[in-house]
């Protein structure tokens, strides 16, 4: 990875549109925030609420590009293979963690596997893009690589635990009663008692941190095979890289695992950009970008159309310009009409009960310190919310699903009398 970023721009402070799978990737590769769709959840099917017209790869293909992809692009749950010219349809299964061995704590699971590289489906899922960069291309294309690690379960093979021994392993910053100051809509969205509560139970907090950087660093040994395909393919001069992931993750930071949270560490996720004859190799960009931007950042590179449904604004000056003036700060949505609002200095978030937490990042990079019932940064709260989407429409499908479950306790209801 880092040889990746060393080839282009690096951001330090790009965000997800929403800290959950599903709507994080939805929102991305239709340009639209959740609020818009409705889709805020992982259990909610985006495609009813996201026509094919309206997503990206429908763009290129109008544009003449031969789009394909493999892997985890959407929610695997909903995958629509009608918006692809091609795309891998068996990427293979997981080896199963041995009878006898611990498979994690609670709901965090991560185990060290007896198996080789190959027995992973993500090997799989770089070995069809490596094919499509190798052969030759009648048209432009458009290439999709979704790699499932470092998702959980982190099972990997066990070198790549060995690479990270337990005793070298360091808690993250970690504030007792950090939550002292968080109002009641975040402390739910943390679910203290649950994962670190079973966590700290267990002492086991530092094998779980070994588990996520070993899953960390068989991706990493993946993209180095995708670089290398990239190095030796045809297409190498005119074709662009955009690395992004689809949330942050919560390692014990402020009593929580896992995404969910509109926090700092549960919605920075890491975006490089790679673009022959713009970006300059080793840049740093410290601009806060949201990944509404990726959708018109592609179109405006390709010189194709932005629909007018998209949200987003083109990075395209930040990539030619890692230090060009930028005033649009990033959003993420968790749920509906909960919002963060992320500049250089600062974060604001604004639950739908009214709840708020104000952080200046520049003196509290771990968001210790809540200033939102300061009145010396009313003004601050007040700019900053400037920025808050507007549109927070109802949850997509949520009529259906209450159909669905009213007819099934009627089914039940009959069925007792």
């Amino acid at each position: 990875m880092d040889k990746l970023a060393a080839r282009g721009v690096r951001f330090t402070h790009s965000y997800c549109a929403a800290p959950v799978c599903n709507p994080s990737r939805a929102a991305l590769m239709s340009g639209m925030r959740p609020g818009k769709t409705g889709v805020y959840d992982n259990n909610q099917d985006w495609r009813p609420a996201i026509p094919e017209e309206l997503t990206l790869t429908h763009a290129f293909r109008q544009g003449g590009y031969f789009v394909c992809g493999s892997g985890k692009i959407y929610h695997e749950s909903y995958k629509r293979l009608e918006d692809w010219d091609d795309y891998m349809k068996n990427e293979g299964g997981m080896p199963k963690v041995p009878k006898g061995q611990s498979d994690g704590v609670g709901g965090i699971k991560f185990a060290a596997l007896d198996c080789k590289d190959e027995d992973l489906n993500d090997w799989h899922i770089v070995d069809y893009c490596i094919d499509q960069l190798g052969k030759p291309q009648e048209k432009p294309f458009f290439l999709a690589c979704g790699i499932h690690k470092p998702h959980m379960p982190w099972n990997v093979p066990k070198k790549y635990y060995d690479m990270h021994p337990l005793d070298k392993i360091e808690l993250p910053p970690y504030k007792k009663d950090d939550l002292a100051d968080v109002p009641p809509a975040g402390i739910k969205m943390a679910k203290p008692d649950g994962d670190h509560a079973e966590m700290i139970k267990t002492g086991r907090w530092k094998e779980a941190i070994q588990g996520y950087l070993a899953a960390v660093s068989y991706t990493d040994m993946l993209i180095g095979r995708l670089m290398e395909a990239y190095d030796k393919s045809p297409h190498k001069a005119n074709t662009a890289i955009v690395f992004w992931g689809d949330h942050g993750w919560h390692l014990g930071e402020k009593d929580h695992w896992r995404k969910f949270a509109l926090w700092e560490e549960a919605t920075r996720a890491p975006l490089i950009w790679v673009v022959p004859g713009l970006t300059k190799p080793e840049s740093v960009c410290e601009r806060t970008v949201d990944f509404t931007s990726v959708f018109p950042t592609l179109t405006d590179l390709c010189g194709l159309p932005t629909p007018a449904h998209v949200e987003g604004k083109s990075i395209r000056p930040l990539l030619a310009d890692a230090s060009a003036a930028w005033d649009t700060p990033a959003v993420t949505t968790f749920g509906r009409n909960n919002h963060a609002v992320r500049t250089e200095g600062w974060r604001y978030i604004h639950y739908a009960n009214g709840d708020e937490e104000l952080y200046n990042e520049a003196t509290d990079p771990y968001e210790w310190t809540n200033l939102a019932k300061d009145p010396q940064y009313a003004g601050t709260k007040t700019e900053l919310a400037r920025h808050l989407p507007t549109i927070n429409n109802p949850v997509a499908g949520a009529e259906k699903s209450a159909e669905k479950k009213a007819k099934k306790l009627l089914k039940k209801a009959k069925g007792k009398d």
